[in-house]
């Protein structure tokens, strides 16, 4: 009875899911969305402006020595003659300098060679002969959550390799990508190590704290024990939704054409090739170590030392592109399938030539996200909604849970976690402090919100980027069919870190070395 009950369950879970999907897919294409979404920013804020729509909140001056100050924000109407004189201006720039545009050109570079050649393929055809089929869910997600610690590189490399990975194993592709996707995006907070946001998070909360307690100190690795134990938990959250749910939802795969199984012994071509590409792989992770592990090395901070903030960090994008770049020009040598110079540049043009339709997308996708910020109503919506849970009036767990869910929410509107925790932090910090909650808390408590909606977020930068990924291997594929796919990820995960979270609460346990979960109000 109760095996028949579990069937009507996932019965009615995979027809609710169908629903999203096919409402998703009957809206216009994503591109014509964000021109549609742009034009109503226009319209609204036109509105807000003539009705003298503004917030006054207490941020993070990051231009001024971290300083608070308090700022007070505008509607501004997009329909002025000044506001139409500079938007016409920027449309170009608006483009060219869109976040992710540039990340994904780098990294495509180096992506397209090791692909190209013939040296991921090889990999994975011996990945796939020699583990189990079994871990193949769980290694996916993690390696998607730890790519984190390298910006986001995820997005552009382990997101694809998802698909092809499954697909070597004679699984759905689709499922690949949101196995890679949900790691990289929605474990956007875990990691078994310290990454670039820490110290970022920690300054900004350090300033929010000394609002209240001028001596207080929230350190980079204040997170670090929960955020340890939470790459286990997303990990096997992510892979049980991806067996159990998403995978049996996607059905059997059935490509256009012939595709080369991916099981198939290496010729003795590609293992050459491969022995060409372990070395050269070697080789550069050696001089790249005695650059960055020497206390005086060369792409260190010159000034403090330190590799978090160093141009090894700030160039991490540009070293990842090497890392494939060399060994695929290796394997590509070894085994034959480069011979020339013009091989490589012919294998960089079509890699890039493979990424038109995103490059569509992130057009209209930039002409939106900034007009919606010139507009100022993305900061006017997420200081009015952070002011509504601030005047709710609960105190302890149930106010965490809900600040979790608010920021979660808040998280479509504005996908830049920065950005959202310069403005919430001078208002959360202070607050639960004054209520016995420490910062670190707080601050464990906004990541946990912030990750779990990147996933169905149609503002965050690479969601357009994996809308073209679905599209590979689906040319049906839209918006809906992301969304669709990604939400039961989104929803699990949510409740999988709450879970954790109130265990950790309950227990009292340390968020990080020497980082308490209570603060004595």
């Amino acid at each position: 009875m109760s095996k028949n009950n579990t069937l009507e369950k996932k019965s009615f879970i995979v027809r609710a899911l169908d629903v999203v999907e096919r409402a998703g897919n009957a809206l216009p294409s994503p591109a014509v969305i964000f021109l549609i979404l742009t034009a109503l920013v226009m319209v609204i804020s036109a509105i807000c402006a003539a009705a003298g729509v503004s917030v006054t909140y207490e941020a993070i001056d990051t231009h001024n020595n971290n300083e608070i100050v308090e700022v007070t924000v505008a509607a501004v109407s997009l329909l002025t003659g000044d506001s139409i004189r500079t938007l016409v201006t920027k449309i170009v720039s608006n483009f060219t300098s869109f976040f992710a545009l540039g990340t994904v050109f780098t990294i495509i570079i180096g992506v397209s060679v090791a692909d190209g050649s013939g040296m991921i393929s090889a990999l994975l055809r011996k990945a796939a002969n020699s583990a189990p089929k079994s871990l193949v869910t769980a290694m996916v997600v993690f390696l998607g959550i730890m790519s984190n610690i390298a910006s986001s590189t995820g997005y552009v490399v382990l997101v694809p390799l998802g698909a092809i990975l499954f697909m070597a194993f004679g699984r759905h592709p689709i499922a690949g990508l949101a196995a890679a996707f949900a790691g990289v995006s929605g474990g956007w907070s875990a990691n078994l190590l310290i990454g670039t946001n820490d110290p970022m998070f920690a300054g900004m909360s350090t300033q929010a704290a000394n609002m209240l307690d001028p001596n207080y100190t929230v350190s980079p690795v204040c997170n670090w024990f929960f955020m340890f134990a939470s790459t286990f938990v997303i990990t096997a959250v992510g892979t049980l939704i991806t067996d159990k749910l998403v995978e049996p939802r996607l059905g059997k795969y059935v490509p256009e054409g012939t595709i080369d199984t991916a099981t198939n012994d290496l010729t003795a071509a590609e293992r050459r090739g491969l022995k060409f590409a372990g070395i050269a792989a070697l080789v550069y992770l050696a001089v790249i170590a005695i650059a960055v592990l020497p206390p005086n090395g060369l792409l260190r901070n010159p000034e403090t030392g330190a590799i978090l903030s160093s141009p090894f960090m700030s160039g991490i994008i540009f070293f990842m592109m090497l890392l494939f770049l060399i060994p695929g020009i290796a394997f590509g040598v070894g085994a034959g399938t480069i011979k020339s110079d013009k091989d490589v540049v012919d294998l960089m043009t079509k890699g890039i030539a493979g990424i038109s339709g995103f490059m569509v997308l992130i057009f209209f996708a930039a002409q939106f996200t900034n007009f919606f910020t010139y507009s100022n109503l993305g900061t006017i919506l997420s200081v009015s909604g952070a002011n509504f849970l601030k005047n709710i009036g609960f105190v302890g767990l149930p106010l965490i849970i809900v600040f979790i869910l608010i920021t979660a929410l808040l998280n479509l509107l504005v996908a830049v976690d920065s950005a959202k925790w310069a403005i919430m932090a001078p208002i959360f910090v202070p607050m639960f402090m004054r209520l016995g909650l420490s910062p670190e808390l707080t601050q464990v408590a906004y990541r946990i919100g912030d990750s779990c909606t990147n996933i169905i977020a149609p503002t965050m930068p690479f969601f357009v980027l994996t809308v073209a990924f679905f599209q590979k291997y689906d040319k049906k594929a839209g918006i809906g069919t992301v969304v669709s796919t990604m939400l039961p990820y989104s929803i699990a995960f949510l409740l999988g870190w709450i879970v954790l979270f109130i265990i950790w609460y309950v227990l009292g346990l340390p968020l990080g070395p020497g980082s308490p979960m209570f603060y004595p109000a």
